[in-house]
C-alpha cells in the first residue's frame, strides 16, 4: 500500500493506492466473514475451507468486502503515520478498483486544525476582588424577615406592603386576552410583580370595591400582540391583609436555623456571602482571562465540530423554550427575529465554543495537563453518590462516552485553575489615582 497526504487547515486527503500483495489477507478474512451467512453442504456455519467458500459466493460481494477490509485497515495506518486523527467520519471516494489486481482511491476527513496560542502566562486581565458589606448582610437578613411576614386581615383601604387578593380580568380591545384572567390572586402590593400602574391601581380600594384600570403594557414587553398595547383590567378586591414583618433579632435568629443569637447569624450570612462572590469572582476571572487568550491565538472551527456544536445548541435552545410552555415561532415573534437571523447568530456562537474548546485543549497540552485513571475514577466515584437514587444516571455513568467526558471536563477544569494560578499574581485592580 502506498498513500500520500494532502493538509489542509481543517481537514486531510490522503491518495492510497492498493496492488496485488495487499488483496490476499484481506480476501481470506473477507471470506471469513462472508461464510457466516451461508451454508455448505457436509460443512458447519463457518467451517469450511476458504476455497470452497468462494465456490459459493458472489464474486461481487466478495470484491465488495475484500476492499472494505483493505480500507479498514488502511486508515489508522495512514493517519498515524503522519501523526494524525479523524474528528469525523473518514470518506472514503473509490477513483479505480481491479479486484485482486490494484485498487486507487481518496480518504478524507476533518482533522484537529493547527493552533497558534496567543500568550497565556502574562496576560493582561485585572481580578475583581469581591467586597462584601454590612448591607449585604442587611438586605440578606431583611428577605429572611420578609419570608417570616405574617398577614392579617383588616378592614380598611389597600395601601402598599399589604396583600391583597383579587380577582382580575385583562382585555384588549374589548376582549380577553390568553395570561390576563385569574381568581383570587395572592398579590403583595409594592413588588413590582406586575406591570407598571398595575398595583398603585389598587392602592386605595377595600374589600368589595369593583372598578377598572387602564394599563398600557410596555413597549419592550415580551409578547409582541401586547407590546405597547392600551388594555383594560377589570378588578374585584376580595381581601385586604396588613403584613406584619417581624423584627430582626435573636429570636428571628433561632427561627432561621442553628443559630442562638442575631451575631451568629450576621457571621454565617457574611461568611457565605463572601464564599459566594469569591466563586462567582474566580469564574468571572476565569472568562475574561481565556477569552483574552482565545482573542490573541489563531487557529479555524472544523466544520464537522461547528455543525455538532450548532444542533447540540439548537435543541437546548427548543427543550429551555418548551419548559416554558413556548415554541420556536412564538419565541422569534416576541423578540422580533428571522429564523435564518436567530440560526446565523447561534451558528456563530457554536463557532465560537468551537474554537475556545480547540483552544484549550491546545493549552492543556502546552502546560502538560492530564488526569489520571484514579482521579477520573475519584471522580466517578462522588459523582455515583450524587445521582445515587437516580438509576438512569447511574447506568449513563457506567457509559465510556460519559466516562471520556468526566475525564475532559476534568482536563479544562485543571488547565483552567492552572492559567489562574500562573496570571493571578499580576492581575490585580490598579490603584485608584489621588486626586487633588
Amino acid at each position: 500500500m502506498k498513500s500520500t497526504c494532502k493538509r489542509l487547515s481543517t481537514s486531510v486527503e490522503f491518495s492510497v493506492e492498493f496492488d496485488k500483495n495487499d488483496f490476499e489477507p484481506a480476501r481470506l478474512k473477507a471470506l471469513e466473514r462472508l461464510a457466516r451467512n451461508i451454508k455448505v453442504p457436509g460443512f458447519r456455519n463457518g467451517k469450511a475451507p476458504a476455497n470452497v467458500i468462494e465456490q459459493h459466493v458472489d464474486p461481487n460481494d466478495l470484491a465488495s468486502q475484500t476492499l472494505d477490509i483493505m480500507v479498514r485497515q488502511a486508515i489508522p495506518k495512514i493517519y498515524d503515520a503522519e501523526g494524525l486523527a479523524p474528528i469525523s467520519i473518514p470518506h472514503v471516494d473509490v477513483k479505480k478498483y481491479v479486484p485482486g489486481e490494484m485498487a486507487e482511491l481518496t480518504i478524507t476527513s476533518d482533522i484537529m486544525p493547527e493552533v497558534k496560542l496567543g500568550d497565556y502566562e502574562n496576560v493582561k486581565v485585572v481580578y475583581d476582588e469581591p467586597e462584601i458589606t454590612d448591607k449585604d448582610v442587611e438586605d440578606v437578613l431583611n428577605r429572611i424577615a420578609e419570608s417570616y411576614a405574617e398577614p392579617s386581615v383588616v378592614k380598611r383601604a389597600a395601601k402598599n406592603g399589604d396583600e391583597v387578593i383579587i380577582d382580575f380580568k385583562g382585555k384588549k380591545d374589548g376582549k380577553a386576552f390568553d395570561g390576563g384572567t385569574a381568581k383570587d390572586y395572592h398579590l403583595r402590593l409594592g413588588s413590582g410583580q406586575f406591570i407598571p400602574g398595575f398595583e398603585d391601581g389598587i392602592v386605595g380600594h377595600e374589600v368589595g370595591d369593583k372598578f377598572d384600570l387602564d394599563i398600557t403594557f410596555p413597549k419592550d414587553y415580551a409578547s409582541a400582540e401586547l407590546a405597547g398595547a392600551k388594555t383594560v383590567f377589570e378588578i374585584l378586591v376580595k381581601q385586604v391583609s396588613e403584613v406584619k414583618i417581624p423584627e430582626i433579632n435573636d429570636d428571628l435568629a433561632k427561627k432561621s436555623g442553628a443559630f442562638e443569637t442575631l451575631k451568629e447569624l450576621r457571621d454565617d450570612i457574611m461568611k457565605n456571602l463572601k464564599s459566594r462572590a469569591a466563586y462567582e469572582a474566580d469564574e468571572k476571572y476565569k472568562d475574561t482571562l481565556l477569552n483574552e487568550i482565545i482573542s490573541h491565538s489563531k487557529t479555524e472551527a472544523p466544520e464537522t465540530l461547528v455543525e455538532e456544536q450548532f444542533n447540540g445548541m439548537k435543541e437546548d435552545a427548543f427543550r429551555n423554550l418548551r419548559s416554558h410552555g413556548m415554541e420556536l415561532e412564538q419565541y422569534l415573534e416576541q423578540t422580533k427575529q428571522k429564523i435564518e437571523d436567530w440560526e446565523k447568530n447561534l451558528r456563530e456562537a457554536a463557532r465560537k465554543r468551537v474554537i475556545g474548546s480547540i483552544v484549550v485543549q491546545k493549552l492543556a497540552d502546552a502546560l502538560g495537563i492530564e488526569v489520571s485513571e484514579e482521579e477520573a475514577a475519584q471522580q466517578v466515584v462522588e459523582m455515583r453518590a450524587v445521582y445515587k437514587n437516580d438509576k438512569e444516571a447511574l447506568k449513563q455513568l457506567e457509559t465510556p462516552e460519559v466516562a471520556t467526558s468526566i475525564r475532559n471536563r476534568m482536563r479544562v477544569d485543571k488547565t483552567m485553575n492552572k492559567l489562574v494560578e500562573i496570571n493571578k499574581p499580576h492581575a490585580k485592580k490598579p490603584a485608584k489615582k489621588k486626586t487633588k
